[in-house]
């Protein structure tokens, strides 16, 4: 009886800057605020921390490369080769299918595992991540992508971010790191001099 006080899954689709990412977003939350999970092959979606039946099972279609799940939406990563207009239909049924069996996202344990982080951050680094949530982290996400704070090196001024989902391999990921994200935080926090992505 539970489960029929459940809206119906429904899901649409938004292309990325990058034409070989997808954005596959639902009426439901598939990650807790803040965390975001990248697999850029099907063996991390087994890895401690990150496993994912989701993830296991999306790998399991032969045209997609990479999976990224964050808030309420997945980007996959086709083959080049693909056309989305061949592939589409069958992923939106696919997705439809899983989430209505109430199959999980993830195991238990990626959450708790990903969720009990406590760090003590100096203020420059607060900033950093603020500046982040509040300026960067809404429009990569409209875009299929996450940005997440890396490393700040205090000598150099040098951030390092972490671009992932559609940013991963992106044509325009680099000149949005460099006019966009580099531009803001330089202004914005004192003691940044340069932007770096990791994982790109």
């Amino acid at each position: 009886m539970q489960a029929a006080l459940r809206p119906p899954v429904s899901i649409y689709t938004e292309q990325s800057p990058n034409p070989n990412s997808m954005k596959f977003v639902l009426n439901r939350e598939l990650v807790p605020d803040g965390l975001s999970f990248d697999y850029a092959e099907p063996s991390e979606a087994l890895k401690e921390g990150k496993n994912s039946p989701l993830a296991v099972a999306l790998f399991g279609i032969d045209e997609v490369r990479r999976v990224f799940i964050a808030g309420n939406f997945v980007t996959l990563t086709k083959d080049e080769d693909v056309d989305w207009g061949e592939i589409m239909f069958e992923v939106k049924v696919f997705l439809k299918d899983y989430f209505e069996a109430d199959k999980p996202v993830f195991v238990k344990r990626t959450i708790d595992l990903n969720s009990t982080r406590v760090e003590a951050d100096s203020e420059t680094v607060q900033q950093i991540k603020a500046a982040l949530d509040q300026y960067v982290r809404p429009a990569v996400e409209s875009d299929g992508g996450a940005i997440n704070f890396h490393a700040f090196d205090e000598e150099t001024g040098t951030v390092k971010v972490l671009l992932q989902g559609s940013c991963s391999g992106c044509p325009s990921s680099t000149l949005t790191l460099k006019a966009g994200i580099e531009n803001l935080l330089t202004r914005l926090v004192p003691g940044v001099k340069t932007v770096e992505a990791e994982g790109v």
